[in-house]
């Protein structure tokens, strides 16, 4: 069965979703859990505490958060079993209407990426 990763992402420091969001994804993601879709996840903290290294020619570099050039951060994710690609796309969209109508004055991204299986699996 494909595995996908589900990432969310948004402006940081608009502040908390509303109340009936975190109620409707409660339902969604215990659904979904029940039916072994949802294999984990969660939401994310702020990038200030977050800690980057950078390797650039052969060199190691830490860069601590906040990071101010960010215009759009990761705010949560989730790992995903389903039965196709098809399934998988079509349930991401019903995750993405979930922030339009309880969330609808902000700007979300909802991305979703296939987990590889490793390099035998892309004929590499």
């Amino acid at each position: 069965m494909p595995r996908f990763m589900g990432f969310v992402r948004m402006e940081e420091g608009i502040g908390m979703p509303p109340q009936s969001l975190f109620e409707a994804m409660d339902t969604y993601i215990g659904e979904r859990a029940a039916s072994g879709v949802f294999l984990d996840g969660g939401g994310l903290y702020g990038t200030e505490d977050a800690v980057n290294y950078v390797v650039r020619k052969g060199e190691v570099t830490r860069v601590d958060g906040p990071y101010a050039e960010a215009k759009e951060v990761v705010g949560g994710w989730s790992l995903l079993q389903y039965d196709s690609l098809e399934d998988a796309v079509a349930d991401q969209e019903k995750f993405a209407q979930l922030h339009a109508e309880h969330w609808p004055e902000v700007t979300v991204v909802a991305t979703l990426r296939q987990v590889s299986e490793g390099p035998e699996a892309t004929g590499d």
